[in-house]
């Protein structure tokens, strides 16, 4: 062949080659932008799950017991009893007659044992309810770090059935906290608040709280943008709540006014969760809402450090600590300037300044009141209270602290029926300035 046969073949040949990488790479669309040259993109390595004992962990609540109505929160080690125990808050179908096991994850290898389970008392008639499923942890699991309630298998096959483990919490006891108070918020669900939940938050911080765990199901992307804001600053932790996808969760507390298979979105057995998480990370607990802020009377007592040392030298440490609930009805507003800046009409929700009217308490009926305790001496919680704990709980002085609580209230109340408090408007000097900035900073609420 000839020296000019031989260029032209290999000019063919380039040719052919050059059109079929052109064509491979741009034209079916490994490379998408024609206005860039041509780049080997790395391969993108898929998510590994953590693993214990060749099973895929999940940190997050809500795991489903195999072929039970039982779906699982957190499990924890319980150190106040004799015998070394595990502990998990659960979900369960009260009819059911269901029998348990524990599968644990010891150092690599697992150990089944048998569980036994309780159900709380406060169900308020809903079919499912909170429940405590127990399993003694045997002397040759020294650290049992994961676990995962299943139903009985047969000897040597109970991995069959577990398909998800989750971690074991609360390893060791401890002394020394990384919070002085916590306060456990259950549950945010279809949450719109935005001015109200930065108040509360910023209310909260003025008090001297260090952290608030949100159990939330869903809520306004501008209330995602705050939480994401206060979760960066390592003030929220936001726990995902997915009940409502596995049951019909009730909107109320009463079952023939609000049916449902659980009551109020799954509220008490969140609440006993966040018990157990924080029972080594913080000295004290509050359980309640958003809408709801404890707040020491007297001058002289200006956050909740000053108030506990109070409270302890006046009840003492081994009792848990009830507050007041004082109704502030949200259609009796008080428009006042100085405590409603412009920058804040621009954000939904609540301005909870406005509201300095209050229900006079009736002596002669139940008052509802939520709690601040050392969660070590707690064993079982309700949303009102305690269900079981060492030392009990005692009512606080209304004179001393008790709580503000604003809430919508559809009927007319006489002005006789109320009272003048302004006592959270004293704050206003530092708190109204710190809400401003988050709004402006976290919503650019210049702009919206």
């Amino acid at each position: 062949m000839s020296i000019k046969k031989q260029a032209k073949t290999i000019c063919i040949i380039s040719a052919i080659f050059v059109f079929f990488f052109w064509y491979y790479y741009y034209i079916t669309g490994r490379n998408t932008d024609y206005k860039k040259p041509f780049i080997i993109y790395p391969k993108i390595k898929k998510t590994k799950f953590p693993t214990a004992c060749g099973i895929r962990v999940e940190n997050n609540p809500m795991l489903k017991v195999d072929n039970l109505k039982t779906y699982l929160l957190g499990s924890y080690i319980e150190h106040r009893l004799e015998v070394k125990t595990l502990k998990t808050i659960a979900i369960v179908l009260r009819s059911e007659k269901a029998e348990y096991q524990c599968f644990l994850c010891c150092n690599g290898t697992n150990i089944s044992v048998p569980a036994t389970y309780s159900i709380h008392s406060d169900h308020f008639g809903f079919n499912y309810g909170t429940a405590d499923i127990t399993c003694q942890v045997p002397e040759t699991c020294t650290t049992p770090m994961h676990v995962a309630i299943t139903s009985p298998s047969p000897l040597g096959k109970a991995s069959q059935n577990v398909k998800v483990i989750q971690p074991v919490r609360n390893q060791q006891t401890r002394d020394n906290f990384t919070y002085d108070f916590t306060v456990c918020i259950s549950v945010m669900y279809d949450y719109t608040n935005v001015l109200e939940l930065v108040q509360t938050m910023e209310m909260f911080k003025i008090l001297g709280i260090q952290r608030v765990a949100i159990y939330k199901t869903n809520c306004d992307p501008n209330v995602q943008k705050v939480l994401d804001y206060y979760v960066m600053q390592k003030f929220v932790e936001v726990i995902p709540w997915t009940i409502s996808s596995h049951l019909k969760v009730s909107r109320g507390w009463k079952n023939w006014e609000s049916p449902g298979e659980l009551h109020y979105f799954g509220q008490i057995p969140a609440l006993n969760d966040c018990v157990y998480r924080y029972m080594y990370q913080s000295r004290y607990v509050a359980l309640q809402d958003l809408d709801e802020i404890i707040l020491p009377v007297p001058k002289g007592l200006e956050n909740w450090t000053e108030l506990l040392h109070e409270l302890e030298r006046k009840y003492g440490r081994n009792v848990g600590f009830e507050f007041e609930n004082n109704f502030f009805p949200l259609i009796i507003k008080e428009t006042n300037p100085a405590y409603s800046p412009d920058l804040w009409k621009k954000v939904m929700g609540v301005n909870i300044l406005q509201y300095v009217k209050k229900l006079r308490i009736d002596p002669t009926t139940f008052n509802n009141f939520k709690v601040i305790v050392n969660p070590r001496s707690v064993y079982s919680a309700s949303v009102h209270g305690l269900l079981q704990s060492k030392g009990g709980t005692i009512r606080v002085d209304s004179n001393i602290a008790h709580m503000y609580h604003f809430r919508n209230m559809t009927i007319n109340v006489p002005e006789n029926f109320l009272l003048q408090d302004t006592r959270l408007r004293d704050y206003a000097g530092r708190l109204i300035p710190a809400i401003s900035n988050v709004l402006t900073e976290v919503l650019d609420v210049q702009t919206i």
